[in-house]
């Protein structure tokens, strides 16, 4: 009856799954409107398609330790349809989400768009997840990065989650990353948002990203734009691991992708990705892969512009791939920009580039923490006063 009313007020294309449309949009725009807290149960569906379009999950057991309201599972479901299989027959879902009513809108998610699957009502911070699954193919997630005053002593690691070390500083970013590494089978893949400052973190945090780039898993990392997301402003990394590529002829190299000049503007503080630049970016992957492309959405011009004969190759300013050693002599840094340079006839202004978003992330985490306190104190004023 909505998917009707809706045609009737303003007519509307739905192709395939229309409830399921109804009900991302309606998250969608409920995010928006709250702001801090839609982050926590909403990623960007543009987002979400590009991690998918990486990780290709067509088919396996999918794990989104930090699930929120399932938007990974409905658009891995959506690629699996794609190529014309049923995702019932092809992926097990497995989510954890902490929050009960985010919880709630998860199993609802699913459930609108057709799907089945366990998501724990739980904490993968300091919670057992899912023990007796031998391993994932797919690991997803937009977990909650930069969080701070995380106790260390509280943490699960009965598991084998830390093979490289515990992070020591506070910062829970790579605890995430240890565990989405930990949850992948022997030929897992694994995508997941992370904030930029983690490329060129030191200390503990670089000694465990030296470990995960030794034992050839770092895949590919991604440089997107700023203003993707609900609630923070500043662009992100997306990372992608793979921990059956080490012993390939790939496994000494990462490819490196700079998307900051790769969006559509939506209005004055949104930008996404088109359908069409999804599709190219997962085709340049793919072309490194040594995999055909795909061209279901229009990316075909803007490929032939920038890969003539659909072979890899390096372009400065979109892409490169570093071997290790190359990698190690920037310090083990994940930090794109610093390998696959400026388009020709582009000012070389990466330096202060990478400063000023080093500046804006810094500021964003000091307005949260900010937010944080200020509850704090009205509750303690309330109690005072009370």
């Amino acid at each position: 009856m909505i998917v009707e009313l809706l045609r009737i007020l303003h007519p509307l294309d739905f192709a395939g799954d229309a409830f399921g449309q109804v009900y991302e949009y309606f998250m969608g725009a409920f995010a928006k409107e709250t702001m801090q807290k839609g982050g926590e149960f909403y990623t960007p569906a543009s987002v979400v398609k590009l991690i998918v379009e990486i990780l290709e999950p067509y088919h396996g057991r999918i794990l989104d330790p930090a699930c929120g309201s399932g938007g990974m599972f409905v658009h891995s479901a959506e690629f699996v349809r794609r190529h014309k299989k049923s995702p019932d027959q092809e992926l097990s879902i497995f989510g954890v989400e902490r929050t009960r009513e985010t919880w709630r809108m998860a199993r609802m998610n699913l459930a609108i768009h057709g799907l089945s699957g366990r998501i724990l009502d739980a904490d993968a911070y300091r919670e057992p997840i899912f023990e007796e699954v031998p391993g994932f193919d797919f690991v997803m997630a937009n977990p909650p990065f930069n969080v701070s005053e995380l106790d260390k002593s509280k943490l699960y690691d009965r598991d084998g989650r830390y093979p490289f070390g515990v992070p020591t500083v506070d910062n829970a970013n790579y605890v995430w990353i240890s565990l989405f590494h930990a949850k992948l089978n022997a030929g897992g893949r694994a995508g997941f948002v992370m904030a930029n400052s983690a490329g060129d973190a030191r200390g503990s945090e670089l000694a465990i990203r030296r470990g995960l780039i030794e034992s050839g898993c770092v895949d590919v990392i991604l440089a997107t734009s700023p203003n993707l997301f609900m609630t923070v402003t500043l662009p992100c990394t997306l990372w992608f691991l793979d921990r059956g590529k080490a012993k390939g002829p790939r496994g000494d190299q990462t490819l490196f992708i700079d998307a900051r000049h790769i969006f559509r503007q939506v209005d004055r503080a949104r930008r996404e990705f088109t359908d069409a630049q999804i599709e190219a970016i997962g085709n340049i992957v793919r072309m490194w892969r040594g995999e055909p492309a795909e061209l279901f959405f229009g990316s075909e011009p803007w490929l032939r512009e920038r890969f003539p004969d659909f072979a890899w190759r390096d372009v400065p300013g979109l892409c490169r791939v570093a071997t290790r050693a190359e990698i190690e002599a920037q310090g083990w840094s994940l930090n794109p920009g610093r390998y696959v340079g400026v388009a020709p006839g582009e000012a070389d202004d990466e330096d202060f580039r990478e400063r000023l978003e080093a500046l804006h992330e810094e500021l964003e985490v000091l307005n949260v923490e900010a937010a944080r306190l200020q509850g704090v104190i009205a509750g303690n004023l309330a109690e005072v006063l009370g």
